[in-house]
């Protein structure tokens, strides 16, 4: 029993160091200590056992033993299996900064770091600006007419933008622009995704483009020239970048410049000649000056003695000679403006790239480098706007439309993707708020980018998705009164440009993260490539620390034992022990995979996938615990953050297993899983109480729908185009008063008070009125209430020969 007992004491022992990453000299203490009381008062064989134990701890654990002996054979072995990693991929590590995605890697997240810096809001001249320059923009947008009819902004709309500004939100004020903050771009670029061609034109040069490359690489004369002039819209840009050979693979880019001498004006002039073909370039068809990235060659060594300069970024006016561009492509769901450009023989002067001659070969790193704040921005925005305003309609439209007596919001099969959209809709908006707040405060986070550029575009296909279902047949008919169709067809722009999904989750999300955030492989690496013994060695053996201590945290917080202290209340605190709880376990099974597979990984998408879904649903949990540490919650809405953070750490917990089950070494995996689920699995999906309330509050008038559609489009402007959120919303104000007069006219129906005939609504409203049952002024409301709710309810429907383009096609089927 007391051997036992000693036993169990130099377990917790060791599991407290452990835990602590305390090193070797604590752990041995431990191990000597139970080993001495062991061999006066219990078994020798334990003693034995951990007097040998504390050996191979000193022989392995102390700097001063291991690097005679130890560290030179692991670092032999580890320059052999270590991935290669090549010149663009160091790059990309490179770029952007590690900030809270660095801390999930740890295993003990320290919450404060994230918690630090608080989202303040916006400046009253950018919150003016979201009121009423973004109010009237979107009143002038009519998804129909833009889309079907016109194929365009109209025309207003476009000098409104280029008179406000709208393309000049990044670019300083010195120069002309907004200078706006992160912060209020997301909030301007939600707003518009009411309406999806309105937000792309005004994303797009805000985003990845020469307006961000000009700001920040720029030379002094190009940023004087263009920069006020991209800031009030006298010049319109894009940025070319994608090709027909090159789209994922943006570094395989066959189009190509050489540095040669061409006679311009008479003159001999230095400069380079481009060809080049790029496709589905945004803006390209009305762009008047194109960023191109090219590949840069000088065989006559007219620069220097480097041939090949490598990725190269320019800035060419439209109309320059063999330089074809206006054609258009047509976008799927939202014909929003987006190209090819072409070119042939184009020759351009040195100065035209962009930072000049001392930037040539640059190009990768100041892409990656903007698209590492850019896809935190545009596209996830867009996402959380376009999801708002499908949660707006799809719970205004379930409320109103009643079934079976009763509205359809009422019925379980209807609230479920009620309360899928409300969630996804809340992840989203905390995700890319405080994201960009971490912008605001300096940092570039090219993991959280692919995160969210990811995850927020599945979300607004997944809300769509749902918000189509719940509409029924009022959405599959397309006609100006749909206002949802057009955007559902169109998620799929969302889901390809900027890095298509599919290589983000595979490829980027763990494969970058794995080096850039993790706490040592990086020093790993370059204490490889630096041939450093000294510096290997302590990112080595820090890092096995590291593994150690988060096989002890993951396993005994799996057991409730030892829960992480979080700086969170009562009705958060679980979410965010379990957060850290599960960052314990990804550090552990990313360390695993990194070590069982090497360099064999890269090719492993299928596990880096799942090993990105884990850090990926730890980081959007984050910002919902953040989102619901720093804002006052309305009532409701603790519903919502519990349905939410128990949604992401079930999809955190069917990642780990899933990669658990599919871990090619299953020794290993065996392990992992009785360190990491002990217990089996401990989060469900959200129950259905959960599910009944959260579909009631965001199809009723309540504080919550209001927090949730707070950054959407909701008034209706005199003169402005129809905004159905705000007629919802009206129809939801009278909604208490409307279902007592339905409810108190069928029990007259029902009690055969009123006549047989009076199917229709409207009949039996006015029956009631003959019989008193209504008074004159319930009557009156539930005609016009009833008038506005048929309204929402119609659709549209066309001339016969109204889709037929070439109408000498057209069939007369009744001739006869």
């Amino acid at each position: 029993m007391i051997t036992l007992l000693l036993f169990l004491v130099a377990l917790a022992g060791l599991l407290v160091v452990m835990r602590r990453e305390a090193g070797a000299k604590p752990a041995i203490g431990v191990m000597v200590v139970v080993g001495l009381l062991s061999c006066v008062l219990a078994s020798g064989w334990l003693a034995l056992l951990l007097f040998a134990g504390a050996a191979v701890t000193a022989a392995a654990g102390l700097p001063g033993f291991r690097r005679s002996w130890l560290t030179p054979k692991i670092f032999a072995v580890f320059k052999q299996v270590a991935p290669k990693v090549s010149d663009t991929e160091k790059v990309a590590l490179e770029a952007g900064t590690v900030g809270w995605d660095g801390e999930l890697f740890t295993g003990r997240p320290d919450w404060h770091s994230l918690l630090v810096n608080r989202h303040t809001g916006l400046t009253d001249e950018e919150q003016a600006f979201l009121d009423n320059q973004c109010t009237q923009a979107i009143a002038l947008c009519n998804a129909w007419d833009l889309a079907v009819e016109r194929a365009d902004l109209p025309g207003e709309l476009w000098e409104f933008l280029k008179k406000e500004k709208f393309f000049g939100m990044i670019i300083p004020k010195e120069y002309g622009g907004l200078g706006f903050s992160a912060k209020a771009q997301t909030a301007v670029l939600q707003k518009l995704a009411a309406n999806e061609m309105l937000m792309v034109t005004v994303g797009v040069p805000n985003s990845l483009g020469p307006g961000e490359l000009l700001v920040k690489y720029g030379t002094e004369a190009q940023k004087q020239h263009y920069l006020p002039r991209l800031a009030d819209g006298r010049e319109i840009p894009c940025f070319g970048l994608t090709g027909p050979r090159a789209g994922s693979d943006a570094t395989s880019l066959p189009d190509k410049g050489i540095v040669c001498k061409q006679t311009v004006d008479g003159k001999e002039v230095l400069g380079i000649r481009l060809n080049f073909e790029k496709r589905w370039i945004t803006l390209a068809p009305v762009a008047t000056v194109v960023g191109l990235a090219f590949r840069l060659f000088d065989p006559d060594g007219l620069l220097g003695d480097k041939e090949d300069y490598g990725i190269t970024c320019a800035l060419i006016p439209r109309d320059t000679p063999g330089m074809e561009i206006g054609r258009r492509h047509c976008p799927v769901g939202s014909p929003f403006m987006n190209g090819p450009i072409r070119g042939k023989d184009v020759f351009i002067p040195l100065d035209y790239i962009i930072g000049g001659i001392d930037m040539a070969g640059q190009g990768w790193r100041m892409l990656v480098e903007c698209l590492s704040v850019g896809r935190c921005i545009t596209l996830p925005s867009g996402a959380a706007g376009i999801s708002a305003f499908a949660l707006g309609t799809a719970g205004g439209f379930t409320r109103i439309r009643r079934q079976f007596n009763t509205p359809v919001a009422d019925l379980e099969g209807v609230q479920e993707p009620l309360a899928r959209i409300a969630a996804r809709t809340y992840i989203a908006q905390a995700s890319v708020n405080h994201t960009a707040n971490m912008i605001d405060h300096g940092q570039k986070p090219a993991v959280p980018s692919a995160i969210l550029k990811y995850h927020l575009t599945e979300f607004q296909r997944a809300v769509l998705n749902d918000a189509m279902d719940v509409h029924g047949g009022k959405t599959v008919t397309l006609g100006p009164r749909n206002y949802l169709a057009l955007s559902y067809s169109g998620a799929a722009v969302s889901i390809t440009v900027e890095g298509a999904n599919i290589m983000t989750r595979s490829l980027m999300i763990f494969g970058q993260g794995a080096i850039r955030c993790h706490p040592y492989v990086l020093a790993e690496l370059a204490a490889k490539d630096n041939d450093d013994l000294r510096a290997f060695d302590k990112a080595f053996f820090g890092h096995a620390g590291l593994i150690f201590g988060n096989a002890a945290r993951a396993f005994t917080q799996a057991l409730g034992l030892g829960r992480a202290e979080v700086p969170f209340d009562s009705a958060s605190r679980r979410y965010a022990q379990a957060v850290s709880r599960f960052s314990a376990a990804f550090g552990l099974c990313a360390d695993a995979a990194m070590t069982t597979l090497g360099s064999e990984l890269k090719m492993r998408e299928l596990i880096s996938a799942r090993l990105g879904d884990m850090l990926a649903n730890l980081y959007l949990a984050s910002m919902v615990l953040k989102h619901w540490y720093e804002t006052q919650p309305v009532e409701g809405e603790r519903a919502l953050m519990d349905y939410s953070l128990t949604l992401l750490l079930h999809r955190t917990e069917t990642a780990l297993l899933e990669f658990l089950e599919n871990l090619p070494n299953r020794p290993v995996a065996l392990v992992l899983r009785a360190i990491t689920l002990p217990l089996g699995r401990r989060w469900p999906a959200p129950g259905d109480e959960l599910t009944r309330t959260l579909a009631r509050l965001v199809s009723t008038d309540s504080a919550l729908r209001h927090k949730l559609l707070a950054g959407a489009w909701t008034t209706q402007e005199d003169g402005g185009v129809d905004n159905p959120v705000a007629r919802y919303n009206a129809l939801l104000r009278d909604y208490d008063k409307a279902e007592q007069l339905y409810r108190k006219a069928t029990r007259a129906y029902a009690k055969g008070e009123l006549p047989a005939t009076a199917l229709h609504p409207e009949e039996r409203f006015e029956a009631a009125l003959a019989a008193g049952v209504f008074t004159q002024e319930e009557a009156d409301f539930m005609r016009e209430y009833e008038r506005s709710v048929l309204d929402m309810l119609t659709v549209d429907d066309f001339p016969f020969d109204a889709f037929a383009r070439n109408r000498d096609t057209l069939i007369d089927h009744n001739a006869a």
